[in-house]
């Protein structure tokens, strides 16, 4: 029911008001008082109100706080004193779809074992109801998103010269643009009209559906571009020049800002060795963790970390908050450029195309089955091996993950190296030994 972000599908499918209602009488066993929010999806009201009639049914009290950003109802569990958080959205996806994904009073998305608890209890169902004259109470809260732009605006001091183009996707993240206004920055935006059908880009940003963003930029001669996905968890950048910036480098340059001696940063597995270096340098280290944000604000939440992020757009600073907010990671960026020069320079002396990256897919019958063997193959063959998440062997050269796909009956293989030749003779090691133990198409 629960994948690494949440619940996530097609709408009247996978996701419907009957299981939100569920999932809210789950919720409701251990939660005296539950923030309640959504993005702008079309769906988002039919199944928010499942859910609040689920938590309410149970004698839970619901503080709804509309159309928000995922971070701003992360955030609300705290300001609104409440036990849990619910989040009505599905991200990144498509239209079609919508997603529930729950909070901690922390402002960490709950882990794989709390939902765990939640999915048994729907399961189970017999869960009790409240008598009628104990119904939880639903209050609407509008403060929200304002709490959240002062929030973003007094971790800075000014934004005075900088020139922003922000793409909003159709979503929700307005904190983004009111925040980079108040502190006194000139500020464009494409697709700021919340729309949850996505009628201008797909929800996801990324190097393809970005083209506006990236020719806006250098034709309004702005320092660099922003956007964000439908419920601005994520951020993206592009340059200077209109130039998309890889996740691996936008995740090594925020690492590179922050990252003094001693302090830990943590990334998932299929992280490049890019940022591995940077920290290095910076005399940092770095933590690897299975591929989801809930993994990464598990890791920063203890002693020492000082910044975790995923190349697909998900930031977390800890002293800010445990969900990845991509409202704040979009000044922290502002901040960046402000400080340090022109984005596309800050890129180009990174020089991340001095790595070399190979990729390759097995076809599978047995996907488990296969990754244990291959698991105890690569263990037996090599010393330094992480099983976090599938498994990452490191050598002199490189490094290369072998992790099997959540949705298709696939095993990919990545390598990285500093040289083509070495990313070349990794691969070659993880056939040989996958030809060896007889696994794949």
């Amino acid at each position: 029911m629960f994948g690494t972000s949440g619940i996530r599908g097609p709408v009247g499918e996978t996701v419907t008001a009957d299981l939100a209602l569920r999932i809210g009488q789950a919720l409701a066993v251990d939660a005296g008082r539950v923030v309640l929010g959504r993005d702008a999806r079309v769906t988002g009201d039919v199944l928010s109100d499942a859910l609040s009639a689920g938590l309410r049914e149970c004698g839970t009290d619901v503080v709804r706080v509309g159309v928000a950003a995922t971070p701003t109802i992360a955030r609300s569990v705290e300001w609104f004193n409440a036990d849990a958080g619910v989040a009505v959205t599905a991200s990144h996806n498509p239209a079609p779809d919508n997603g529930i994904k729950l909070w901690t009073q922390s402002g960490q998305a709950f882990s794989p074992e709390r939902n765990d608890r939640i999915e048994e209890r729907v399961e189970s169902g017999g869960l009790a109801r409240a008598k009628w004259d104990a119904l939880g109470r639903e209050y609407a809260e509008t403060s929200a998103v304002e709490r959240h732009t002062d929030a973003v605006v007094d971790a800075f001091e000014t934004m005075d010269g900088v020139n922003a183009v922000v793409d909003l996707g159709n979503g929700t993240g307005r904190v983004t643009v009111d925040a980079l206004y108040e502190l006194g920055a000139t500020v464009n935006t494409l697709n700021a009209q919340q729309d949850g059908t996505f009628p201008a880009r797909k929800s996801e940003p990324n190097a393809e559906t970005l083209t506006t963003l990236r020719q806006t930029v250098p034709a309004t001669d702005a320092n660099f571009g922003i956007a964000h996905d439908g419920d601005s968890d994520r951020m993206v950048a592009v340059s200077d020049t209109g130039a998309y910036v890889p996740g691996d480098v936008l995740l090594a340059l925020f690492a590179r800002d922050v990252v003094s001696e001693g302090d830990s940063v943590a990334v998932p597995v299929d992280t490049s060795l890019l940022v591995a270096d940077v920290v290095t340098e910076a005399g940092g280290d770095v933590v690897y963790t299975p591929v989801g944000d809930v993994f990464i604000a598990e890791a920063v939440s203890r002693p020492g970390f000082v910044f975790g992020g995923e190349p697909s757009g998900a930031w977390i600073w800890p002293d800010q908050t445990l969900a990845p907010d991509g409202n704040y990671a979009a000044l922290r960026l502002a901040d960046l450029v402000r400080r340090e020069g022109p984005l596309s320079e800050q890129v180009a002396d990174l020089d991340a195309s001095r790595y070399a990256t190979r990729r390759l897919n097995l076809s599978v019958d047995d996907k488990e089955g296969s990754m244990r063997t291959l698991s105890d193959a690569l263990t037996d063959a090599y010393q330094d091996v992480d099983t976090t998440d599938g498994v990452r062997v490191e050598t002199d050269s490189g490094w290369f993950l072998v992790r099997a796909s959540g949705t298709e009956p696939l095993i990919r293989v990545t390598a990285e190296a500093r040289a083509e030749s070495d990313a070349d003779e990794l691969v070659s090691e993880v056939k040989s030994i996958v030809q060896d133990e007889g696994i794949g198409a």
